[in-house]
């Protein structure tokens, strides 16, 4: 099964017409205390190791989603760019999660090695920033 991919308005549609559904952001806290989409559930799957100053993988993020949610949970997982939520939803699906989607360009838009926007994000969107 692969993950689904899509677009910030189409998350907010789904959030917005489905109570049941979870925007779970697998950013650090300092980014999700930063803004983040309204409602939305924090568990990184990234963390900063002080050691080396480099992300490393959170070594309890499948626990914790699976403690917090059953397997058959629509779930939106969202990142900075997108590519920490893709990683993450990866885990989830092959951790047999049934309803798992990614959200394109993430919060703040996905940019290429020139740092030009190549996917936009729930920021580009115009759409509710909760803080």
């Amino acid at each position: 099964m692969s993950v689904k991919q899509i677009t910030p308005a189409q998350v907010h549609e789904i959030l917005d017409k489905d109570k049941n559904a979870v925007y779970l952001d697998v950013r650090t806290q300092p980014e999700f205390e930063n803004g983040r989409v309204p409602g939305a559930v924090n568990i990184p799957v990234m963390l900063p190791d002080p050691a080396t100053r480099r992300m490393t993988p959170n070594p309890d993020f499948l626990q914790l989603v699976e403690s917090r949610y059953p397997k058959d949970k629509k779930i939106i997982v969202g990142c900075q760019m997108g590519g920490r939520s893709q990683h993450a939803a990866e885990i989830l699906v092959q951790a047999g999660f049934s309803d798992v989607s990614n959200m394109q360009g993430g919060f703040g838009g996905a940019k290429d090695a020139m740092g030009r926007l190549v996917a936009p994000g729930w920021l580009q969107a115009n759409l509710p920033v909760e803080k």
